[in-house]
């Protein structure tokens, strides 16, 4: 089963309604057939204000299989406090996230969070976004070139590490450079304008 990383903004209102002029409905509407895309693979986010804390509440209300959250327990700079209401949450009286991967501190947190899946579903690109992705794939060549064991690592473990753009939250592509180094990292990238071509690329990536 494929464990796929979220990544995008935490101001939706900002990112979504007022830079693209998306609309509530229509955010929702996209929201829901995304996380009906997801149901069969899990999913690993930070709990945390934003897109992919707001998907992760519709696949599990979807019934999706697992879901994982990141989070730093050992920060000493600042602190998890914030993030209990989200690692709190239930849906249907049951709780969002289904296991904890301690990422030990915010600084690492934010280098490793895109490599605890076989693939990173960005979701918009902002500056925490590109900087997880950016260093996703930094870190992923890396592993590649030391052999680095780090436990629950999962990119480029099963499949190669690949990340899917869903370009309905994007006004444009992704950076012409940043798209280089991620092919000179041997990753893919793939660019979806539909919940179901992410179906279809999940297939084809587990069909690997």
């Amino acid at each position: 089963m494929l464990r796929i990383s979220l990544i995008g903004p935490g101001d939706i209102d900002f990112h979504y309604f007022q830079m693209l002029k998306i609309s509530r409905e229509d955010f929702d509407m996209q929201i829901g057939d995304i996380a009906e895309a997801l149901k069969e693979s899990e999913i690993v986010l930070l709990p945390d204000k934003g897109v992919s804390f707001e998907l992760a509440r519709k696949y599990k209300e979807l019934g999706g299989k697992k879901v994982y959250a990141t989070m730093p327990l050992n920060d000493k700079d600042f602190g998890i406090m914030h993030l209990k209401p989200y690692i709190d949450s239930k849906v249907y009286d049951k709780n969002l996230f289904d296991e904890i991967i301690n990422t030990d501190n915010w600084y690492k947190q934010d280098l490793k969070c895109a490599i605890y899946g076989d693939v990173v579903l960005m979701l918009g690109n902002s500056l925490g976004s590109i900087g997880e992705l950016s260093n996703g794939f930094y870190l992923y060549r890396l592993f590649s070139k030391f052999k680095l064991d780090w436990k629950e690592i999962r990119a480029g473990t099963k499949v190669p590490f690949s990340v899917i753009i869903y370009q309905p939250f994007f006004k444009e592509k992704l950076n012409f450079e940043i798209e280089e180094y991620i092919k000179k990292s041997k990753g893919e990238i793939y660019y979806v304008s539909s919940a179901e071509e992410i179906n279809k690329i999940l297939d084809k990536i587990s069909l690997r």
